[in-house]
């Protein structure tokens, strides 16, 4: 989300009616006893922590995911066969992969012997996703895929890679294949329903989204989740099926009421700019157009659910940039700030995919601020003085229930953590934090394993750097 009509919170925050009441300097894994009665505050005023966006759909579609290879087929080839199956279980995964690439067509021609191939390229994806993630695994699944393509066990795994990687595989063509291999598994409608909606065919996403919820009668979990996109999807179609879209080249943009071309044209222009710059610096490119929605003025909070301090927000569910018209017209610099900070959310989206999850807010929101180049003088001078630190471990899951002074501090430290990060380790370090969380590691396990600090070091190490910044 992005916030700029701050200016009423900062003066108490300046004057010290809220959060002024001492610094901090050193964290420890428990809370200290200055910080408990905010930390407090935080965890009440957040809503219950959402599962991750795709954590309960793959409990269900990924129940049975290892082929049994105990039994070679027999063929003069067998002993070879073994031999891969055996580097496999002994996780020799390179050496394995070696002697699969090199088969002899004999093998790869045998009705008898594929299946057995297929299911040995599946088990070392397995392998490799367990250990490197999806990015790895993805080209072992294609090749299982490619050998045995009716299989649902194999074209279940490669649709969760796609899924994961944002890859453009896991398109129309190739869930309608999985639908009839796998008729009773929701995933894959779940997943057309996410290609419709980036597609703004809401309508047959919604449809997707409810025979997803029909197939996953035994998970009332998943059904509630399902239950509940539905509902945002069918008010999303509800809220633009009136608007207007313009496009460019990156970008769809819809927006309310009458066409005012110099509006879209403005916001185009904005993005485009911000899809170059932004997209060099990050060295991340979107694989799909990013739509834009501009709502009337009365109807931004209403259309999007977002706290009142929002001035727009990016929307994973339904893969929107939303913000209000209100202001896009007489301020340019406004909408510029808003549009590039809620560019990168999207940017982040894609870089992560479905493991975009697991991207701490915190971090989200300061690479956001940082990439845009977003300048917030007002909110630096109003932090100038002693205030009460919130650990980021409060600052990792939804900010939307926060109140406006809270969310004020959370924006700043953000920021504030995240250009700590990036001065101090450089943007390919960062770059590769986000591939570990993007294999489904924590902040924590992240920051230890790619940056050799454990969390509380890094908190602690930010805010000394802070504090000797103001001496």
């Amino acid at each position: 989300m992005y916030r700029r009509n701050i200016k009423h919170i900062l003066i108490p925050l300046a004057v010290g009616l809220a959060l002024v009441i001492g610094y901090n300097l050193f964290l420890k894994p428990a809370l200290p006893p200055q910080t408990m009665q905010l930390a407090e505050t935080v965890e009440s005023a957040a809503p219950p922590p959402a599962p991750p966006r795709n954590r309960s759909i793959e409990s269900e579609s990924k129940s049975v995911r290892v082929l049994d290879q105990s039994v070679v087929p027999p063929t003069p080839h067998e002993a070879l066969l073994e031999a891969i199956r055996d580097e496999i279980e002994k996780h020799n995964l390179s050496l394995a992969e070696t002697k699969l690439k090199e088969l002899p067509p004999a093998v790869l021609s045998d009705a008898s012997t594929t299946p057995f191939v297929a299911t040995l390229w599946n088990n070392l994806g397995l392998q490799q996703e367990r250990l490197n993630g999806t990015q790895v695994s993805v080209k072992a699944f294609k090749r299982a895929a490619d050998l045995d393509d009716s299989n649902p066990v194999i074209l279940m795994n490669l649709a969760h890679a796609y899924w994961e990687q944002r890859d453009r595989g896991l398109n129309a063509e190739f869930l309608m294949k999985l639908m009839k291999v796998a008729p009773e598994e929701p995933f894959p409608h779940v997943a057309m329903a996410d290609l419709l909606q980036e597609q703004d065919d809401l309508q047959e996403a919604a449809k997707h989204l409810e025979q997803a919820a029909d197939r996953a009668r035994q998970d009332p979990g998943l059904q509630s989740y399902l239950a509940a996109v539905t509902t945002k999807v069918r008010r999303t179609q509800s809220v633009e099926s009136h608007m207007t879209a313009r496009s460019s080249t990156h970008f769809v943009v819809k927006f309310d009421g009458e066409e005012d071309q110099s509006t879209w044209i403005s916001v185009l222009e904005i993005l485009e700019e911000a899809y170059r710059e932004i997209g060099q610096k990050f060295g991340h490119f979107p694989s799909k157009p990013i739509l834009v929605v501009l709502h009337a003025k009365d109807s931004f909070q209403g259309a999007t659910g977002s706290p009142a301090w929002a001035d727009g927000l990016y929307d994973p569910t339904r893969g929107r940039i939303q913000i209000p018209s209100q202001g896009a017209t007489t301020d340019r610099k406004w909408l510029t700030s808003v549009l590039r900070h809620e560019y990168v959310h999207a940017l982040l989206h894609d870089r992560l995919g479905a493991s975009s999850g697991a991207l701490p807010t915190w971090l989200n929101e300061g690479l956001a601020m940082q990439l845009a180049g977003d300048a917030w003088p007002e909110l630096d001078q109003a932090m100038s003085g002693d205030i009460k630190v919130i650990p980021l471990t409060y600052l990792e899951g939804s900010w939307g229930a926060l109140p406006a002074s809270t969310s004020a501090v959370a924006y700043f430290e953000a920021n504030s953590a995240t250009r700590y990060l990036i001065e101090r380790w450089g943007m390919a370090r960062v770059d590769e934090l986000l591939n570990a969380l993007q294999a489904k590691s924590t902040i924590a396990a992240a920051l230890q394993n790619k940056l050799f600090v454990s969390y509380e070091q890094f908190h602690r190490q930010w805010l000394e750097s802070f504090e000797r910044s103001r001496s």
